[in-house]
């Protein structure tokens, strides 16, 4: 009999160790799914940023192109024109 409770007790033993492994294993696997979902928002929110600053960055060219800075001459030109275009397009439209 002492064998068979021996055996048994190793098995509580055993089992009771792979409870407390699997309690940790899933509060691991909770903690990464967090991680997980703060690392998703931040990338998403850089993600954003970085449009918001493309968009700032090609107005910035606009703004600097109009005014006339001599690193973008032949743009404020080009850029110059087309408005010329547009306006003339529009006073043709109102004309008819």
């Amino acid at each position: 009999m002492s064998v068979i409770a021996e055996i048994i007790d190793t098995l509580e033993n055993k089992i009771g160790k792979l409870f407390l492994k699997i309690q940790s294993l899933e509060k691991n696997n909770q903690d990464l799914r967090s991680e997980l979902k703060n690392t998703a928002v931040l990338s998403q929110n850089q993600s954003k940023e970085i449009e918001e600053l493309k968009t700032q960055v090609e107005t910035l060219k606009i703004a600097n192109a109009l005014l006339g800075s001599d690193d973008n001459k032949r743009d404020t030109k080009l850029k110059i024109n087309s408005i010329i275009r547009e306006i003339d397009y529009c006073i043709a439209q109102l004309s008819d």
